[in-house]
């Protein structure tokens, strides 16, 4: 917390102060906003406190609003409610603690006279994401890079026409936060993070500035996109919003020159992108691999029906989610006998997006031997006559290069 001068006790300012640790204690604390700061920081204006668990431990995550940035922070418990006792009366004027039950402010005038209300919570007017806690969110609506790409308004209201997209952001860092914390990045001060086809960039600002202000870490997180329009219009939002580590580049994910990559990103990357995006994250020895395939159109003509299966799959519809099926379970297959763990499950509802399949990949910390793995890939493709795919293909050449 800023430095401040020295504070005058006040035994309402301590009732307050009890008030948050008890609501705390009992999980019903929602939000504190400490305003009306006098301190010396530069262009401070308010601190924003909201309840994070993060690696496991219940957190305070401060989030300093200035006039032209924000900076987060995240503060165990015990520690974050002490250094709120130190500021409350002397860095800022002005509390307000909202719980699920009361609404608590405590005033401190420019003579020290302390003011504290009491009073019943309106829950109904607290957005629902902020006080539901069957419905965690890994972002708040309030983070600068949503209202710089459309998805809030300037007062961070969600704009409704948005709401599919902030369901997408908020499941995609759910994923990546659970995978990191199984993976072995967990600990390391400075994550590489490339993001082929990055599009708008909602994800790749949400993933940037989770691992930049939630957890702390120093991101350098590079959006690779074709079109060069929206590499410029990217680019300008990071710079107008000062993200350090956070960039935009033209580039194809069959060229793309990547350095050392710790998680690799590529969503709704058209038929075999999907494969140079996965050998890139193998190559550059990604501990995540992320993807979201789409336009599946490598295997289908190579499928022979098998004969119990004919009459299955002499419908249009079946053989296409078969191939879709068998395209995936290969890659799948292929980054397992390659060191990773890997599974494939529905990302967001299909009511939200019809592509809504994801692969996600993190890499062992103890290998395990390919050979088994490796046989099974060599039986499905024989079972369907699969005779080339693009994945396997590109890291049979690595093996042949040495």
């Amino acid at each position: 917390m800023p430095s401040a001068p020295e504070k005058a006790p006040d035994a309402q300012r301590g009732q307050f102060l009890a008030l948050l640790s008890k609501s705390l204690a009992a999980d019903t604390f929602i939000k504190l906003v400490l305003a009306k700061y006098r301190g010396t920081e530069p262009e401070l204006l308010r601190v924003i406190a909201r309840r994070l668990t993060v690696r496991g431990e219940p957190c305070l995550s401060f989030t300093y609003r200035y006039k032209t940035r924000d900076v987060t922070k995240n503060v165990p418990v015990a520690e974050a409610v002490a250094a709120i006792g130190e500021e409350l009366g002397t860095a800022f004027e002005n509390a307000h603690l909202l719980t699920a039950t009361q609404d608590i402010q405590l005033a401190v005038s420019r003579k020290g006279k302390h003011s504290l209300r009491v009073g019943r919570a309106e829950i109904t007017d607290v957005p629902p994401e902020e006080h539901d806690r069957d419905k965690q969110r890994f972002l708040e609506l309030d983070r600068p890079f949503l209202a710089a790409l459309g998805v809030t308004d300037a007062q961070h209201r969600l704009i409704p026409a948005m709401a599919r997209k902030w369901k997408q952001i908020n499941k995609f860092i759910e994923v990546l936060d659970h995978a990191y914390a199984s993976s072995g990045l967990k600990g390391a001060k400075q994550v590489r993070v490339v993001d082929f086809g990055s599009g708008k960039g909602y994800l790749t600002f949400a993933v940037h500035d989770y691992l930049a202000n939630t957890l702390g870490l120093d991101a350098r997180v590079a959006g690779v996109e074709l079109r060069a329009d929206l590499v410029q219009l990217c680019g300008a939002a990071a710079a107008r919003l000062g993200a350090e580590g956070l960039t935009f580049e033209q580039g194809d994910i069959r060229s793309h020159a990547a350095g050392p990559i710790d998680i690799m990103i590529a969503l709704h990357a058209c038929d075999t992108a999907t494969d140079y995006a996965i050998h890139a994250g193998i190559r550059s020895g990604a501990s995540i691999v992320m993807c979201a395939p789409c336009c599946h159109k490598e295997i289908r003509p190579q499928m022979q029906t098998p004969p119990l299966l004919r009459p299955m799959l002499q419908h249009g519809i079946h053989l296409g989610q078969e191939a879709e099926m068998l395209t995936d379970g290969l890659r799948s297959l292929l980054l397992e006998s390659e060191g990773y763990d890997s599974k494939i499950f529905e990302f967001v509802s299909l009511e939200h997006t019809s592509k809504n399949k994801m692969i996600l990949a993190v890499k062992r910390l103890h290998p395990a031997d390919p050979a088994p793995v490796r046989d099974q890939i060599r039986r499905i493709k024989d079972f369907y006559g699969i005779r080339e795919q693009s994945l396997e293909r590109l890291l049979q050449a690595d093996a042949a290069a040495g």
